[in-house]
């Protein structure tokens, strides 16, 4: 079994095929997205994950890049359960879809006004119909919402490379997050901004913008595939804010240098940015970012109640 002074090893060794390793890894990637899209279900997302480390470390045996699919292989199996269980989420109990609520709430918090129609009449246009040309902060809007289907796994591969015992503490919180939000989903299916005005809760018209941002890049359809991703009616509280503040809270708690404060302008981006593209409410958001903080705190007590124990010493 590999240890961890086998990783320190393997990472401290100078590998010379790492680079052309690494360029075809970018190159089969990328020519997967032109001609099949861009992985969103798990099992591509593991393969590709798992091709990305023995690329990283193309020199090192394969009872090492073994221990991935025996690392990862329960973790995947989990997020399948969580992915097609959230696609059903609305089903399970036959609860009914809450609609106005949280636009009571959101004009309450916008004095009167949704903040979505606020920011779509001073960014988009007033009014805003969702065809116009896109402006240049739109596209990066739209990669910071697209951000959320790869930094927390990416972040994720990066600590399992390092150590396992880095990846584990990140990968509990992921989890913990995504399947207290489903049961949340479950027992309070509710729409976001864009089908209420479709379904006509909302009298300003409401257009979902997101993808907008990459058709002048030749990207545009990308956002249809990942539309697709989920449940529409599974918004609150929003994961797209609850997993980019876990994200940053992490950093924060695990790093030291002062910039790791900056880390908190991901989520507050990626708030501005699901406002704005009419796919969450506000209050959707502030859930996000409180599951986000109940999750770090009982994440770390249950490690500090519960610490690892030490490798057994052979005599």
């Amino acid at each position: 079994m590999t240890t961890r002074t086998d990783f320190a090893v393997i990472a401290r060794e100078h590998d010379h095929r790492r680079k052309p390793a690494m360029a075809a890894y970018a190159l089969a990637l990328g020519a997967w997205i032109a001609t099949i899209g861009v992985p969103t279900d798990p099992f591509q997302m593991f393969f590709w994950l798992w091709l990305a480390t023995i690329a990283w470390r193309p020199s090192a045996p394969w009872r090492h890049h073994l221990t991935f699919a025996r690392d990862w292989s329960p973790v995947f199996a989990a997020l399948v359960l969580y992915l097609y269980s959230r696609g059903l989420s609305d089903e399970l109990i036959s609860m009914p879809v809450h609609w106005t609520t949280p636009i009571r709430i959101d004009e309450w918090i916008g004095g009167g006004e949704l903040p979505t129609a606020r920011l779509q009449d001073f960014l988009c246009s007033d009014p805003c119909s969702g065809t116009g040309s896109p402006r240049w902060y739109d596209a990066v809007f739209t990669t910071i919402y697209f951000t959320h289907f790869v930094a927390a796994l990416t972040l994720a591969v990066v600590l399992w490379l390092r150590s396992r015992e880095a990846w584990v503490p990140w990968m509990r919180r992921y989890l913990v997050i995504n399947f207290s939000a489903l049961a949340v989903y479950i027992v309070y299916p509710m729409a976001p901004p864009w089908l209420a005005s479709e379904e006509g809760y909302i009298g300003a018209n409401l257009p979902r913008l997101t993808g907008r941002g990459w058709d002048d890049l030749g990207l545009g359809g990308f956002h249809v595939v990942l539309a697709q991703v989920g449940n529409p009616v599974a918004a609150m509280p929003s994961l797209h804010g609850g997993i980019a503040m876990l994200i940053a809270l992490y950093g924060v708690a695990r790093l030291r240098r002062a910039w790791r404060w900056l880390l908190l302008l991901y989520p507050l981006l990626m708030g501005l940015t699901l406002v704005y593209y009419s796919e969450h409410y506000v209050i959707d958001i502030f859930a996000g970012w409180l599951l986000a903080g109940v999750v770090m705190i009982g994440c770390g007590w249950w490690e500090r109640a519960h610490p690892p124990r030490p490798p057994a010493v052979n005599p």
